[in-house]
């Protein structure tokens, strides 16, 4: 903390007073606040009586707080009102922090005065009246060089002398409770130490002069503390107490003729214990405990009795007391020959070893050492580093710890590298050989996610340790290295440059290491020059041609209109999907950058696939313009006799296709239909999107596509060999042209990367004579080529993840494909990911996207798939959006949804559970209400309150607040679930809904069944987790971070354990656990498809057991106003696949009023 000069810092302010304003446990966070130095910019108004600072907290931005005082006693005030910029708004933690740090500041002693000047004027604190307050004259050069060379300044003889005596004390039993006679224990006193050896002092001076018995060595435990308390210096020179105690000092100054400074001296002291100690032991109230000043500060304070002629004494005459420099806790290893290898704890100070037992500790930052003979000596040292719980531990503790000699090996080998960090471990007879233990070893840790972001971040391993980067130093030019200390968070080109770069080149050095953590792309620069194309070819319509523009760099396609963004944006270099980048610096792209140019000034344009001589190109509609027009002039072209056949119940050509003879499985009559129709659709290479229910066998349906089409082509090959040669010459020309040199080209199936391992059991198990070949790494990885494994062209299905494939998406594209089957198609439902571009720009003949959930929150969701799989259906995605999506959604023109319907319907298969129900068991779901307990009930509703009346005033700008206003409604939902969820302080408030599901699980195991648990907060999965272990209930877990997902998977399809938790996303979809028979969800989600794609993970068909699903809510919270909400978007899906009812799309300003109501 900053510590400003005594008149910049508010009244000291009682700890008790502090714990009263605040509570506890925010006083507790608050001092850990004030210690880790995250209080700033205290100030102090004494007009006004307010002091002001910041305190850095968990938010990017520190926390301000302002606190009015009022006058209690002395120099002391207690708060009365606070506010704070954090969540709680006041009378908080960092309210807490504030206060404390202003105390540690009061307390800092004042600074040398310097030589002349205002250096000279008097201390603040002393005040003025007496002869000894004034300032040294300027001629007294011993008093203006005392401060200098820390000589005592020379005492006023009309003073009285003082000193703090030093006793050890006997530890005194706490107070017990008058209500319930159990011992009290002060919540702030720390156990910090005592005498390893159970010291006892004869030091302790009795009224006025009384004698000093020699001190003894006590036989008993550990149980005296070193107590200091104020003398003075008697006529006969003797160290008295006389009637001084802490309580009595302050009203003693005229009576004894105590000096200011040293009387503002005893003053500070006393205040530094209680700001952090707030109550005194009954009985040793005229005694301050040295074991309890947790604050450093007391080093420069004693420092500073040195300045002021404060002696140090621990007798009548006695003044065996020093401060010395530093402190270092240590172990001595030896070698007993009866007993093996002993370790002994001490401490070196001013390296002078001590043993433990002669050894106190002052906190967490200092020890002192005590010797009784032949009278009390005390050393007392700061540590050079704070003492962590377990060194304190070891001082305290006299019994030494043995490591029997067979033992002796692992202990040098795995125990004291991390021993030797710990602390200074030695052996100073030289009977242990201590291994050397290796440098600290700097690590930098580039951690690759999404979206091309890259963290970087140092830290330092040592002895097989983590340590932070801050706490050693290097010598190394880190700013030079291209990562400064503080680390740094790269995305995009700056990402791909520094992997490509910079990242090589620091792995190759030897004076650190470099850790990957995530799945590294492989960045690559393009060098060669780029190829620019424009193209104009004259219409049948006069002043209007047509446009071409091809960007191609090293054979790689730049996609035009993030080529254009980055031009128009002035940016150095782009980024492409496949991983390469390339800079715009080049001439080739200022030609393209003068057609924008000239663009700008003409507003008369048409939007179709033609341009006026006059204009230039409309940049914002070009890429629709460029690439969907062929594509969607093919696609119009060959399916304009299905669009007829649309109304009709049979598909002509497709009703006798028999089943493959190659698929191992009884079709049910719906599956059969699906086969069917996909046949139909790949005959007339046509897309479609199969979207059955969840559990219907959307993979065996498609399945039984390949080996029908593989069969197919069996079947001609057959009939080729019966034709003449020249036919069958100029055929295999015309397979090649299609599929290069690998021969028939394999299907192409990509599916969420938990998905992948399942297509292929799948396959094993329904078409076993399919060969399958299964993509788990990106090619720079494995340093297999796709090429490779397609050359010999006996590969009928390759599957591969979306992240995969859309990483290696160069390499997908330079092969030939029967068709592209993309599972779980919701996750290219976005047009502007690289997920969805990379499956529009892969050329297939077919493509097939299989989901449940063909619309899950607005139209859109359609647009994606069918631009994927039919390109021009549904027009441009603006188009889309005036023409459909905004006209339905405001219920303007209703009759769109017809149309829309029937555009998508020959395209589009789905057939719901209700239509195969005969195939499923029973399926229940019941609505679990459980009531908050009074305390969450209190808690919840003060928060709602707070978020209400923050959200009103930002929802009417919505998208400008958006993440805002879904940070408050995540806090409240987390609230509901369990108040622990938002801030461990409320870890003792109960969860009425953890309660009862733990409940309803008893009854459910007793009775044999086996349970999915799902929800959205893995933190809440987290301490349902815990309750269960406690309850000694087995389960398993899985969410995102869960490496070996297929274990533990198979763990509990094997009956391991009767209950699996699982977060929303990461379980639900992809997963086939009918082994359970009840599923519960714990909180609602706006989007009704996620919970239905959960809960078919057990219902579906190989399900044999009724479900059961309980959905758990809380009354009169946030939940009840989520599931009507995802009610209400229900009808969203069921408006355009089910029935014709009108709906409402995403989410609204209106909808997030309603849930704050």
């Amino acid at each position: 903390m900053v510590v400003m000069p005594l008149l910049d810092v508010a009244p000291l302010v009682d700890a008790v007073d502090v714990i009263r304003f605040v509570g506890p446990r925010p006083f507790a966070k608050g001092r850990q606040y004030s210690r880790e130095d995250r209080v700033r910019d205290i100030a102090y108004d004494p007009v006004d009586q307010v002091v002001t600072g910041t305190v850095r907290g968990s938010s990017a931005e520190p926390y301000r707080c302002e606190i009015v005082l009022q006058p209690t006693r002395g120099e002391q005030s207690r708060p009365s009102r606070s506010t704070c910029t954090c969540p709680l708004g006041g009378d908080c933690k960092h309210v807490a922090a504030v206060l404390l740090a202003n105390n540690a500041a009061a307390l800092a002693p004042p600074a040398a005065a310097p030589l002349g000047g205002d250096g000279d004027l008097p201390s603040p604190r002393a005040g003025g009246g007496a002869a000894g307050d004034a300032a040294p004259s300027p001629d007294d050069w011993r008093a203006r060089l005392g401060g200098l060379t820390g000589r005592p300044a020379p005492r006023d003889a009309r003073t009285t002398s003082m000193g703090l005596l030093f006793e050890l004390r006997p530890r005194v039993a706490p107070p017990r409770s008058a209500r319930w006679d159990v011992p009290r224990v002060d919540r702030h006193e720390r156990s910090t130490g005592g005498l390893g050896g159970g010291l006892v002092s004869g030091s302790s001076l009795a009224g006025a002069g009384g004698a000093s018995p020699a001190p003894v060595r006590p036989s008993g435990a550990a149980s005296w503390r070193l107590g200091v308390r104020p003398v003075s210096l008697s006529p006969t020179g003797n160290w008295v107490r006389g009637d001084l105690t802490w309580t009595s000092l302050p009203y003693q100054m005229n009576r004894l003729a105590i000096g200011a400074e040293q009387h503002a001296w005893f003053g500070q002291f006393a205040a530094l214990h209680r700001s952090v100690h707030a109550s005194y032991v009954p009985g040793e109230a005229d005694w301050l405990m040295l074991d309890d000043f947790t604050s450093p500060l007391l080093w420069p304070l004693l420092a500073e009795a040195r300045r002021l002629g404060v002696a140090l004494v621990t007798g009548k005459r006695a003044t065996d007391v020093t401060v010395a420099a530093g402190a270092r806790v240590t172990v001595d290893a030896r070698t007993d020959p009866g007993r093996g290898l002993v370790l002994s704890a001490g401490v070196t100070v001013d390296g002078e070893p001590h043993a433990a037992a002669d050894t106190g500790t002052i906190g967490d930052h200092g020890v002192y050492v005590a010797t009784p003979q032949p009278h009390l000596a005390v050393v007392l040292a700061p540590t050079v580093a704070p003492l962590a719980p377990e060194q304190r531990q070891l001082l305290t503790s006299t019994a030494e710890i043995t490591v029997p000699e067979a033992d002796a090996e692992e202990f040098l080998r795995d125990w004291y590298p991390g021993l030797q960090q710990a602390v200074a471990v030695t052996s100073r007879d030289e009977s242990v050989a201590l291994p050397e233990v290796l440098p600290p070893q700097l690590v930098l840790t580039a951690s690759f996610s999404a979206g091309d972001a890259l963290a970087l971040t140092w830290r330092w391993v040592i002895a097989g340790r983590t340590e932070p980067f801050s706490a050693h130093e290097t010598s190394l030019d880190l700013e030079a290295l291209g990562v400064p200390a503080r680390g740094a968070t790269l995305k995009g080109v700056a990402a791909a440059e520094f992997v490509a770069t910079r990242l090589p080149e620091l792995e190759a050095r030897d004076d650190l290491r470099v850790v990957v953590d995530g799945e590294r792309p492989d960045y690559r620069e393009l060098t060669e020059a780029p190829h620019l194309t424009v193209t104009t070819v004259e219409t049948d319509k006069r002043d209007w041609f047509d446009l071409g523009v091809l960007v191609t760099v090293e054979g790689r396609t730049v996609p035009l209109v993030p080529l254009l963004t980055a031009l128009a944006k002035r940016r150095d270099k782009m980024l492409l999907v496949d991983k390469s980048y390339l800079s715009l610096a080049h001439p080739a792209f200022d030609e393209l950058k003068r057609l924008i140019d000239e663009a700008t000034g003409l507003d008369e344009w048409e939007a179709g696939p033609r341009i006026n001589r006059y204009q230039a190109s409309l940049w914002s509609e070009f890429d629709d313009l460029a690439d969907a027009t062929v594509q969607a002039d093919a696609w119009r072209s060959a399916v304009g006799g299905l669009l007829e056949l649309a109304a009709g119940d049979q598909l002509p050509g497709v009703a006798d296709t028999p089943v493959p003879a190659g698929l191992d499985a009884e079709l049910r009559p719906y599956q059969l239909d699906g086969f069917r129709w996909l046949a139909f659709l790949h005959q007339h290479g046509l897309g479609g999107v199969l979207a059955d229910d969840m559990g219907l066998g959307k993979t065996v349906q498609t399945l039984a596509l390949v080996a029908h089409v593989r069969e197919e082509e069996a079947r001609a090959h057959g009939r080729e060999r019966e034709a003449p040669a020249h036919v069958r010459e100029e055929e295999a020309r015309g397979r090649e042209a299609r599929a290069g040199s690998a021969g028939r080209p394999p299907f192409l199936v990509v599916a969420p990367t938990s998905v992948v391992p399942n297509w292929a059991s799948e396959a094993a198990r329904f078409t076993p004579g399919l060969r399958v070949h299964v993509v788990t790494e990106t090619e720079a990885k494995s340093r297999r080529r796709l090429a490779a494994v397609l050359a010999g062209g006996d590969v009928d299905l390759v599957v591969t993840s979306y992240a995969l494939f859309r990483l290696d998406a160069a390499s997908y594209s330079r092969h030939a494909w029967a068709g592209l089957v993309l599972d779980e198609a919701q996750f290219v439902k976005n047009p502007s990911s690289q997920a969805h571009r990379c499956a529009v720009e892969l050329d297939a003949p077919f493509k097939l996207a299989i989901t449940g959930t063909p619309l899950e929150n607005s139209l859109t969701d359609l647009w994606a798939l069918f631009h994927v799989v039919a390109p021009g259906l549904l027009s441009t995605h603006v188009r889309f959006s005036d023409d459909y999506v905004k006209p339905i959604a405001t219920g303007e023109r209703p009759e769109l949804l017809a149309r829309l319907r029937a555009r998508i319907r020959p395209l589009m298969l789905r057939r719901t559970k209700e239509l195969v129900a005969a195939d499923l068991p029973a399926k229940q779901e019941q609505l679990l209400r459980v009531d908050l307990a009074p305390a969450h009930r209190e808690l919840y509703d003060a928060f709602l309150q707070r978020e209400r009346l923050k959200l009103l005033d930002l929802i009417d700008d919505l998208d400008r607040n958006r993440f805002i206003v879904f940070r408050s409604l995540t806090l409240l939902r987390m609230l509901a679930l369990d108040a622990a969820l938002i801030d461990p302080e409320y870890s003792d408030v109960p969860s009425a809904k953890l309660d009862q599901l733990l409940d309803e699980l008893d009854d459910v195991v007793a009775e044999g069944h086996r349970a999915l648990v799902f929800s959205q907060f893995t933190s809440f999965l987290g301490r349902v987790a815990e309750r269960l272990d406690q309850r000694g209930t087995a389960h398993e877990y899985l969410d995102g971070s869960t490496r070996r997902r297929g274990e533990v998977i198979e763990r509990f399809k094997g009956g391991a354990s009767p209950v699996f938790l699982i977060s929303l996303k990461a379980g639900g979809f992809g997963l086939n656990l009918t082994e359970a028979d009840y599923v519960f969800m714990l909180d609602p989600w706006w989007n009704p498809a996620s919970e239905s794609q959960a809960v078919d993970r057990t219902h579906r068909i190989g399900q044999t057991k009724n479900v059961m699903v309980y959905r758990m809510i809380a009354n009169d919270t946030v939940e009840e106003k989520v599931l009507a909400l995802q009610q209400k978007k229900a009808a969203l899906f069921d408006a355009v696949v089910d029935d014709d009812a009108v709906f409402s799309s995403a989410l609204t300003a209106d909808d997030i009023r309603g849930l704050l109501d």
